[in-house]
């Protein structure tokens, strides 16, 4: 069940929807058939609504948008980062827990 909260951006909106945007915003570079991508969407969908109005969540289809994790130099996936103020904050790879997830969050919300 998709989040409503979670925006689905293209190359095209990503420079608005997550470099322009006035929140940190947590994006999942991911793909259909990618199994920990499928594993951790209900986490992000959690989180989403855990968070609210202090960060945006954002998803990213490799296979359906390429310019941006060419720009970012994404090799695995899933791949996460939070962009603060049009700027990479941090990143992780790989299929983290809920724990893990809130953590790496809160340490660029502090």
């Amino acid at each position: 069940m998709a989040n409503q909260l979670i925006k689905h951006v293209s190359d095209s909106s990503f420079e608005t929807e997550v470099l322009k945007s006035d929140k940190p915003v947590l994006v999942d570079f991911w793909a259909e058939w990618c199994g920990p991508c499928k594993s951790i969407a209900p986490t992000l969908d959690e989180l989403a609504t855990d968070y609210g109005e202090r960060l945006q969540i954002a998803k990213v289809n490799v296979d359906e948008n390429q310019a941006i994790p060419a720009k970012f130099g994404i090799r695995s996936i899933p791949t996460l980062m939070i962009f603060k103020k049009g700027e990479l904050a941090d990143s992780r790879i790989g299929a983290l827990t809920k724990a893990q997830l809130s953590k790496f969050i809160d340490q660029q919300l502090a």
